[in-house]
C-alpha cells in the first residue's frame, strides 16, 4: 500500500503545485477585523480558497466561524490531523520578484507563505487526496485544519477548540525534519525605562552589544535535552506619550528547565530600576520519544527520505504550544534555515512533493488502526 501512495502523490504533484502557487498569490497579511472576517479580508479569501479546492476535491469541508476551516475525509469519533496556516507575515523588503507572484525559476517557487505555510499545509491536502483517491479505508477520521492566525497569536485556534473536540495524534508541517519530540518554552517580555538615558544604555549594552544567550540579563539558562535559551525578536515600541521614552519587547526561546516566572524574576534582579512585564507566556511542550505518534513520523521521514530521523527539538513555537496531541513535523530539511519571514521566500518543488509523500504514509499510517 506504500508504494501505490507514494505513486498516487507523483501522479498528483502537478496539480499540486499549481494549487499551490495559486493560493501564494492571495495576500494573506492579516489586517483590519471586519464582519465575518476576524483576520481581514485577505485571510478571508485565502480561506475561502481553500475550502473551495478541498470541497472541489470531493472532501466535507467546514468553516469554523471564519477563525479555521478544516477538510475531512472517513469516519469515527476521533480525529488526526495536520494543521497549518494560510496567513503570512508583512511582506518586509528586499525581494527580487513581487512576493505574491508566485514566481518559480530553476524548480523553486519563491512567494511570501510558500514554506510558512500554504505549500506545507496544501502538501498534506493532496497527501490526504492521495489516500482518498485509492479509497484507502481509515478507522479515524483524518482533517487538513486551516489556520488563520498563526503568525498573530493563536486566536484562530483558540476559537478552534472552544467549538471542536482535538485530535487524538496529528503534526504541524510548520517547523523541520526530523519529527519534534519537544519545544521550548516562549516568553514575550517588555521592558519600561523611565528615561530616555536608560532606554539608551537597555539598548546598548543589553540589545545592541549582547550575544543571544541572555547572559547580560542573567537568564542563560540550559540544558542537555533543549540547548542554550535564546533572546531573540527584539521589537522597539513607541510610547504611550510624546513626553515617555519607548519600551522593548523580545521574545525569550526557553529550556524546560527553567520557568518564565524565573526569567522575569531575574531579569527584574538586572534591571531594578525598570520595569519588566511578562506579556505573555507558552510553556514547553514535550512527548517521549518512542510514542506512537513521534514514532510513526520517525518511520515515514526515514522511508521516504532514506536519512536519520531520530526525533529532535526546537526553539521555535508552534500550534503545537495550544492544540493537544501533535507535534512539529517538517517542512524544511536539515541545512534549510532561515527562509521563512525573510525576502524571497522560496521551497523547492521536488521538496513540496517529498514533503507530501512523509505526510501522506504518517496520516495513513496514524489512521489506519
Amino acid at each position: 500500500m506504500e508504494e501505490k501512495i507514494l505513486e498516487k502523490i507523483e501522479e498528483l504533484s502537478e496539480e499540486m503545485i499549481e494549487t499551490i502557487i495559486r493560493m501564494v498569490r492571495i495576500d494573506s497579511v492579516e489586517s483590519e477585523a471586519k464582519p465575518g472576517a476576524p483576520f481581514g479580508e485577505g485571510v478571508k479569501k485565502a480561506l475561502d480558497a481553500a475550502l473551495k479546492t478541498a470541497d472541489d476535491m470531493g472532501f466535507q469541508t467546514v468553516n469554523v466561524d471564519n477563525y479555521m476551516g478544516y477538510a475531512a475525509y472517513g469516519q469515527g469519533e476521533e480525529y488526526v490531523c495536520a494543521v497549518g496556516h494560510l496567513d503570512v507575515v508583512p511582506v518586509g523588503t528586499g525581494w527580487k520578484q513581487p512576493p505574491f507572484s508566485g514566481y518559480e525559476k530553476d524548480g523553486v517557487i519563491y512567494s511570501r507563505g510558500v514554506l510558512d505555510n500554504k505549500g506545507p499545509i496544501f502538501a498534506c491536502l493532496y497527501a490526504l487526496y492521495a489516500l482518498k483517491e485509492l479509497e484507502i479505508p481509515l478507522k479515524r477520521q483524518v482533517r487538513i485544519i486551516f489556520g488563520c492566525d498563526e503568525e498573530t497569536g493563536f486566536e484562530d485556534l483558540k476559537y478552534y477548540l472552544s467549538k471542536e473536540k482535538p485530535p487524538v495524534m496529528g503534526f504541524t508541517p510548520d517547523c523541520k525534519y526530523p519529527v519534534v519530540y519537544a519545544e521550548r518554552g516562549r516568553a514575550l517580555v517588555e521592558i519600561r525605562p523611565s528615561s530616555a538615558e536608560d532606554f539608551y544604555r537597555l539598548m546598548n549594552d543589553y540589545v545592541l552589544n549582547a550575544k543571544n544567550n541572555g547572559e547580560r540579563f542573567h537568564i542563560d539558562f540550559k540544558d542537555e535535552e533543549f540547548g542554550q535559551l535564546e533572546v531573540r525578536n527584539f521589537k522597539i515600541l513607541s510610547p504611550a506619550e510624546a513626553s515617555s521614552v519607548p519600551s522593548l519587547q523580545f521574545a525569550v526561546s526557553y529550556p524546560a528547565g527553567c520557568t518564565a516566572d524565573q526569567i522575569l524574576e531575574n531579569i527584574r534582579k538586572e534591571l531594578p530600576e525598570m520595569e519588566a512585564e511578562l506579556v505573555s507566556n507558552m510553556d514547553p511542550v514535550r512527548f517521549e520519544k518512542d510514542c506512537r505518534l513521534v514514532d510513526t513520523l520517525k518511520y515515514t521521514y526515514e522511508r521516504v527520505t532514506g536519512m536519520d530521523g531520530t526525533p529532535v527539538t526546537t526553539t521555535g513555537g508552534t500550534y503545537a504550544k495550544l492544540m493537544p496531541n501533535i507535534v512539529p513535523f517538517g517542512p524544511s530539511f536539515p541545512g534549510q534555515k532561515g527562509i521563512g519571514h525573510q525576502p524571497d521566500e522560496w521551497m523547492k518543488v521536488d521538496d513540496i512533493v517529498t514533503n507530501a509523500k512523509i505526510y501522506a504514509l504518517s496520516l495513513y499510517h496514524l489512521a489506519k488502526d
